[in-house]
């Protein structure tokens, strides 16, 4: 999965998008894990997967594209579940960062798994009056 991390950086650092660090390295786990998923579960069904990366004004979009039309309800995993640690970590980093994730089902009949991020990270308190 490293070709995929490796990928979507060199892609953002070609394009001079500047993302600042904090969210790069929870994007290129983001990335890690949706790209491992797809792999680990959807590669029977579906042997090719597609990673397509959409940049907006302050936002970027991953997303993993496999033609398996199996909805991973890991996505709806909480903390202590044993199964689905991956997609509920991805949930995690992306909400920590003030985005959102979700599936969406393609017209091919497979899945997208996306995750939006802010290209900053959201203020987490007000400046504090001196």
């Amino acid at each position: 999965m490293p070709q995929a991390r490796h990928a979507v950086r060199d892609l953002l650092a070609e394009q001079r998008v500047p993302v600042a660090a904090e969210i790069m390295d929870g994007l290129l786990l983001i990335v890690s894990e949706l790209v491992t998923n797809a792999v680990r579960h959807a590669a029977v069904l579906s042997p090719q997967i597609a990673v397509q990366v959409t940049i907006g004004a302050n936002w970027l979009r991953v997303a993993v594209e496999d033609n398996h039309p199996y909805r991973p309800k890991a996505l709806e995993a909480e903390e202590g579940d044993v199964g689905g640690r991956g997609l509920w970590l991805v949930k995690t980093l992306t909400a920590e960062a003030g985005g959102k994730c979700d599936v969406e089902h393609t017209v091919n009949g497979g899945k997208a798994i996306w995750a939006e991020l802010p290209l900053t990270p959201l203020a987490t308190s007000p400046p504090t009056a001196r």
